[in-house]
């Protein structure tokens, strides 16, 4: 899944409410972010993953670069949802060459799609625990159709595809790099990331789909998408008001909003958030039935979802882990006076997927 030369790419998380673009480039104060903006797309365009009206998507990406002036063309995306399979498997130890020569034949009974219909990757993550003559492998198959379609509405908006990443590959990238190295001067940001041996749980919720991805000792053992997200929240708004979508989601977060009584809005968003803490609960007991000696102490939220204080609380009582929501700006030198502090405060939750993809080059792997 990768294209072209190395150089610096602008990451590109194209979701089904927002779409985000940063840009990280090295400078004299370390790693600094060089661009990042945001722009809304009208619901229904893009639907769980599928990108409805291309032409719109298009316009809207290139709308966004004008407004908040990124001319790097060369992007990398990232991809997510039941259109794509990430599975741990063991294989007989061998080179990577030979099995490059026969990943498709150990992935068939691992893919429940046709093995024609995918495009296959894989990432050697060394011996097997259990058997010296076995290896771990982290297998990755994504649907050819859904992957084209990215590919040419990104071409569609004038730039260049050179890279497509996996959802939580791109926020285990920048939960590395923001939390799991020393952060710069400028950063008052301490560290988050878990202790040798720990286990922490990466969770992104978006507007239609929350992504989990569990780490130990910095490699991944555990992922799912689940269809949920703060989409359901403005659901219930229209639900209970009859208002537009887009209404729904200026009254989702309103400190005093006027079309919906304060009590309605706090019950609809306890209702959706106690169900997203049962469904990220299941998924966890899922974990601890493979690995019943690890336990989670740490829970980094992303996503719109991220912002949401009652969800923090909720969760780290059913989950008994410390849960906190990321900074993907930790660790970058951000300009005050290029950069809104408001502007760049609110929005980084929602920022981590692309700040993860800025972090990727052309030709790594």
């Amino acid at each position: 899944m990768r294209l072209g030369k190395k150089f610096n790419l602008v990451g590109l998380d194209i979701g089904s409410r927002t779409i985000k673009a940063g840009e990280i480039v090295e400078g004299k104060s370390g790693p600094t972010l060089k661009s990042f903006g945001s722009i809304d797309i009208p619901p229904g365009t893009i639907e769980e993953g599928n990108i409805v009206e291309p032409a719109r998507v298009a316009d809207a990406i290139r709308q966004m670069y004008k407004k908040f002036g990124i001319k790097e063309n060369n992007v990398a995306i990232s991809i997510g949802g039941y259109s794509v399979i990430v599975k741990k498997i063991t294989v007989q130890s061998m080179e990577e060459e030979e099995l490059q020569e026969t990943i498709n034949l150990e992935a068939e009974q691992y893919i429940p799609f046709d093995i024609s219909d995918v495009n296959l990757d894989f990432q050697i993550l060394g011996e097997n625990e259990h058997n010296a003559n076995q290896m771990n492998v982290l297998l990755v198959a994504a649907k050819k159709e859904m992957i084209n379609d990215y590919v040419k509405l990104i071409q569609m908006a004038k730039l260049n595809p050179c890279v497509i990443d996996i959802d939580a590959f791109a926020l285990q990238n920048i939960y590395e790099h923001a939390y799991l190295k020393d952060t710069t001067p400028e950063s008052e940001e301490k560290s988050a990331g878990g202790g040798e041996g720990e286990s922490v749980a990466l969770i992104d919720i978006g507007a239609s789909k929350t992504s989990l991805n569990i780490l130990k000792d910095r490699s991944s053992v555990f992922m799912r998408d689940v269809s949920l997200g703060c989409g359901q929240i403005n659901q219930k708004i229209i639900q209970m008001i009859e208002c537009t979508p887009e209404e729904a989601e200026d009254l989702k977060f309103a400190p005093d909003p006027e079309m919906i009584s304060a009590d309605d809005l706090r019950e609809i968003v306890s209702s959706v958030v106690a169900d997203w803490c049962t469904e990220i609960r299941r998924a966890l007991d899922f974990f601890y039935s493979t690995y019943p000696d690890d336990q989670i102490q740490k829970i980094i939220l992303s996503g719109g979802g991220g912002n949401i204080s009652e969800f923090r609380e909720l969760l780290a009582v059913e989950t008994s882990a410390d849960v906190e929501t990321i900074n993907p700006f930790a660790g970058l030198y951000v300009d005050p006076d290029k950069f809104d502090s408001d502007y760049i405060q609110k929005m980084a939750p929602q920022a981590a997927i692309c700040m993860g993809l800025s972090l990727r080059k052309a030709d790594d792997k």
